[in-house]
């Protein structure tokens, strides 16, 4: 699943072609995605003209001129793509990758200037919704979310506030939407290992310099992941025509029997299973 840079980078991608765009044709393939498609949802979105895109957690944020905003998330296997003229250009190559057979092509967005938007879905765990804009953060969806993990709202003493008391896997706590929002599998997983804090440690276990340190390598791991381009992109092209490659610069995930880049560790990378999910961590430094 696309995790919070992924989404952040297909939110900068997807900026210079929508904002101050009017979406002058709607076309909805299916019925549904994962849900329904909100009543009546093409023609409250026909003719609105797009704002500044927003994302919160996983979430995109189209804000339209209606006093609407549309919620947009990719699932396992949304892709967004641009035509415009002749040319069809996929923001984001997945490290997982599901396949882009234009029969997936679910909702095309036709905008004024010319370009089209086409979201694809093989899974179709995705979803769209509409939200009034003032009343966003009451939205199901968003009002239980924790701090964004690059916001001042995230620091050491949130993370030892929500985590007193509590007996669940350090790794479980991260991935809880309600504690810290956006966080997925990858990034726990690498900025638990370049804090040297073990995945199974009871989250109520971590003390104030430990929570510090790993408030500190969430934030730079994320930010390290977006300026690459998002970690699970394969052929990303900035605007020089290299290629965002974060996944390539990995301490754990996806590592497996590899040695722990720790200086002086001497440790391997493992892979368990841990609440479904694959864990990579080394035994050695983590603790």
């Amino acid at each position: 699943m696309p995790e919070l840079p992924e989404v952040e980078t297909v939110r900068r991608g997807l900026a210079p072609v929508l904002e101050g765009r009017r979406i002058d044709t709607v076309e909805l393939r299916r019925p549904d995605l994962r849900f329904p498609f909100p009543d009546r949802f093409a023609e409250r979105i026909t003719g609105a003209t797009i704002g500044p895109l927003g994302r919160r957690a996983k979430y995109l944020l189209l804000p339209l001129q209606t006093g609407e905003t549309l919620i947009l998330h990719l699932g396992m296997s949304g892709r967004v793509l641009i035509e415009a003229g002749e040319g069809r250009e996929q923001l984001g190559e997945f490290h997982h990758e599901h396949g882009r057979l234009a029969a997936h092509d679910h909702v095309v967005l036709q905008l004024s200037g010319g370009a089209r938007v086409i979201y694809n879905d093989v899974r179709r765990f995705g979803f769209m919704r509409l939200a009034p804009t003032d009343t966003l953060e009451t939205d199901p969806f968003i009002a239980e979310l924790g701090p964004e993990p690059l916001g001042n709202g995230f620091h050491a003493e949130h993370l030892l506030k929500v985590f007193a008391g509590r007996a669940v896997p350090l790794k479980s706590a991260l991935l809880d939407q309600k504690n810290v929002a956006g966080l997925g599998n990858i990034y726990v997983c690498e900025a638990l290992n370049r804090s040297g804090l073990s995945p199974y440690r009871a989250a109520r276990s971590l003390k104030p310099k430990e929570a510090m340190r790993l408030a500190n390598e969430i934030r730079a791991v994320l930010e390290e992941a977006i300026a690459a381009g998002g970690s699970t992109l394969r052929d990303f092209r900035h605007e020089d025509g290299s290629l965002g490659y974060f996944q390539h610069t990995f301490r754990v995930y996806d590592r497996e029997g590899e040695a722990c880049p720790t200086p002086g560790c001497g440790g391997a990378i493992e892979r368990q299973v841990q609440s479904g999910r694959s864990t990579f961590f080394c035994a050695t430094c983590q603790t």
